[in-house]
């Protein structure tokens, strides 16, 4: 998941113009200049950058779940006709994974920083805490 948000936070760092031209499309957002754009890439690194670690995931979490939220129903056009659009159907599982991260973040610990401790194993194979 985190690999998909950090392509298109390059896409926007390195093609501003078709960033522009999603933005028009989906968000009905016209006439943005590439400097919104790299601002935007920025702040999306450092938010996939503090979701990756697990700092404050109550906050990082949500909007993880909020942006891709968003990003998914602005595509709603792509969705009526599936068989040309198939790429698309791909980012509803994601939402439900992003849901899922979302709604079992306190039970999440493995490689999330806590003060200077990094928690690598917590003796569960898949790094959750019960109990």
């Amino acid at each position: 998941m985190v690999a998909v948000m950090r392509f298109c936070t390059l896409d926007k760092l390195v093609q501003p113009g078709h960033a522009a031209a999603v933005f028009d499309n989906s968000y009905f957002l016209s006439g943005l200049g590439t400097g919104f754009f790299y601002l935007i890439s920025a702040l999306e690194m450092v938010l996939t950058i503090a979701f990756l670690i697990g700092y404050q995931k109550h906050l990082t979490y949500g909007l993880v779940i909020l942006l891709y939220g968003i990003s998914t129903l602005s595509s709603w056009r792509q969705y009526l006709d599936p068989f040309d659009n198939l790429l698309f159907l791909s980012v509803w599982p994601m939402l439900a994974a992003c849901f899922a991260l979302y709604s079992l973040r306190d039970l999440v610990t493995r490689w999330v920083i806590r003060g200077k401790q990094v928690r690598r194993w917590s003796g569960s194979p898949i790094g959750c805490e019960i109990g």
